[in-house]
């Protein structure tokens, strides 16, 4: 994996920017420190840093050219199947003077056209110039696996991996508001919105064609929206689903460094291991545990996984002190807003096991594909379960009296209870998006003190949702291309890149995701299961004590830390009247109410609030003051 990054001149005045290409390069050098190159052809730059993992010689340095000298390719990402089409390619006379995936890459294109993406599979930001024509493809992943960024205006159109690249160019940057509150109901910001105006993500699965009189952003593949195998049978889509994810577990190990994977101990990273260590003798995984938090720690059942599958096991154990002392480094890396807490751990994760490999699998994607969050139960039941909704409904008005809390499993439940309660009188598109957001629309909108137009905010937040029926596979559908992508993905890229780490995820070869699409959906969760199929396929390889565990996400004791040890973050952040009003963005008085929240006895979701606070300002405060 690397770091790309570009610019387009339409006009003389744009050509004024290509100079900049140097520092954007030198912005994203963390994504690739192994080399760094740029070309520059007229009123195109192109600059790349290297991350070397097949073919690691100077032979496959980029940007790469073809022998022609007319087509050059920058390339971030992996592409898996990249030896039977290099043989294909022979056959057909073309000449190779690297074994890498990228020029296989560039050649595939150079003899199908656009066409060629839909025999890619594999992970992926890349873009193409032709220089004869004055022609630029830019091409990002089915899933979203890989960033893509971009600016474009009358006179140039820049791209990069990281938004950071493009802010090396000296573009004008202006807060998108709208996008500042989609950002604290989600603690993200999804494509294609950023934080800029101006700015936009290239969608997954989308191309950009750009030339100086035209530009188009182009869909080149979308989910399978019907259950093509709604007649399978459910012994034989096990068998099905075992064939596939083993075939994507072998296309990711192909390296020419040294690989392993994450295992956090939940079923996904485990069916992962499993699956690689028939393929890797003494595979590699690596665990991160909390030595002053055992409520968050899982390696044990890490352990049991490892111990099982004859592994060679890593456990990083941290003290709180371990986390805290990388803070700085996280909130510098982030170059637009974003709060997913577990970031933190990610992060640290990424850091140590990059001393020891170069490639990490993840467990990444499962959840979303098969349903395997609270969230997908809830939905389950607020369409299927009818004495549960109404027992619910009587209890909704005693709710009020108990405390809100992430932080002990009594006032957790009760956390979830509220926010069931509510999405039963809610039509399926306002339940599905207050589920995945932390604040509310009128409560991020009330911290922002320029006005927001309920009606363009309404308009950009139903253009996320792309199915409102309310079925379990519309909900997985919108997760994948709204949570998954804005938030999972882009957490595990922006952390593991920033220690030159590649995160591989097999769940999301493109051939498991169509088949996982194309079964029932009470395949995949019903009254007594979650992500059933995927359990059911590995229950007599994975240990039983897997299967007699609650779900825990990835998470880190937010309200504990701002209650004590971070409590000098608030203050320095968002305590101080003068610098929030001189500085214009938010009300002070609502930040406050928060910050009383938080120390009340029903905290609710107020440690997520005050974290994308934080995230916000010291981000501000680097880009702005």
């Amino acid at each position: 994996m690397c770091g790309i990054t570009g610019i387009f001149a339409f006009t003389e005045t744009g050509k004024q920017f290509l100079n900049k290409i140097d520092s954007a390069v030198s912005a994203i050098a963390k994504r690739g420190p192994d080399s760094n190159g740029t070309y520059l052809h007229e009123n195109v730059a192109l600059g790349h840093t290297r991350l070397a993992v097949i073919d690691t010689t100077d032979a496959a340095s980029q940007p790469f050219t073809d022998i022609s000298g007319r087509y050059t390719i920058i390339f971030n990402g992996e592409f898996y199947n990249y030896k039977e089409h290099k043989l294909n390619l022979e056959n057909k006379g073309y000449k190779f003077r690297s074994t890498s995936d990228t020029e296989v890459l560039l050649y595939l294109f150079i003899d199908k056209g656009v066409d060629f993406i839909h025999k890619v599979n594999g992970c992926f930001a890349f873009a193409i110039f032709d220089n004869i024509k004055n022609e630029l493809f830019i091409f990002r992943d089915r899933f979203g696996i890989k960033p893509l960024v971009y600016f474009k205006d009358n006179n140039i159109l820049a791209f990069g991996s990281e938004m950071k690249s493009l802010l090396a160019m000296n573009l004008p940057k202006e807060i998108d508001f709208y996008s500042l509150s989609l950002y604290f109901q989600l603690n993200y910001i999804p494509a294609p919105y950023s934080i800029f105006e101006n700015f936009k993500k290239l969608l997954p699965g989308h191309y950009l064609y750009i030339t100086k009189n035209n530009f188009q952003e182009i869909k080149y593949y979308n989910i399978p929206d019907s259950e093509q195998n709604s007649n399978i049978s459910y012994s034989s889509a096990k068998e099905k689903l075992a064939e596939l994810l083993e075939q994507a577990t072998v296309r990711r190990l192909v390296s020419d460094v040294p690989l392993g994977a994450f295992l956090s101990g939940g079923i996904d990273s485990s069916v992962i291991v499993s699956l690689a260590s028939k393929h890797v003798n003494k595979l590699n995984p690596f665990s991160i545990g909390y030595k002053n938090e055992p409520f968050f720690d899982e390696t044990n059942y890490a352990n049991l996984v490892a111990k099982k599958f004859n592994t060679n096991h890593t456990v990083f154990s941290l003290s709180n002190d371990d986390l805290f002392e990388n803070l700085n480094n996280i909130l510098d890396y982030i170059d637009e807003p974003f709060a997913d807490s577990s970031a933190i751990p990610v992060y640290i994760l990424s850091q140590l096991t990059r001393k020891h490999v170069t490639v990490a699998l993840s467990g990444d994607g499962a959840d979303e594909i098969f349903a395997g969050y609270n969230k997908h139960k809830a939905h389950w039941m607020s369409e299927n379960s009818t004495f549960k909704n109404n027992s619910v409904r009587l209890l909704s008005p005693f709710l009020n009296l108990f405390p809100e809390s992430r932080n002990s499993s009594f006032s957790n439940k009760v956390r979830q209870l509220k926010r069931y309660s509510k999405g039963l009188s809610e039509n399926a598109e306002n339940r599905y998006w207050n589920w995945c957001s932390l604040m509310n629309e009128k409560d991020a909108n009330n911290l922002i003190a320029k006005k927001i137009d309920s009606n363009i905010l309404k308009s950009k937040r139903s253009s996320l949702i792309h199915k409102k029926d309310g079925s379990i596979n519309s909900v997985l559908y919108n997760d994948v291309n709204l949570v998954l992508q804005g938030d999972m993905l882009q957490k595990v890229d922006l952390m593991s890149m920033a220690n030159a780490l590649e995160v591989r995820v097999p769940f999301l070869d493109y051939n498991v995701v169509n088949f996982a699409f194309s079964l029932n959906s009470d395949f995949k969760i019903n009254s007594e299961m979650k992500k059933r199929i995927l359990q059911d396929t590995f229950r007599e390889i994975l240990p039983t004590e897997l299967y007699k565990r609650p779900k825990h996400g990835f998470e880190v004791p937010m309200l504990k830390w701002f209650r004590n040890e971070l409590s000098s973050l608030i203050t320095e952040y968002l305590s101080n009247k003068e610098f929030i009003e001189k500085q214009g963005i938010f009300n002070y008085p609502e930040i406050q109410l928060i910050i009383n929240k938080l120390h009340s006895q029903s905290p609710g979701e107020s440690q997520a609030n005050i974290w994308a606070l934080l995230v916000f300002q010291h981000w501000w405060k680097k880009y702005f003051s």
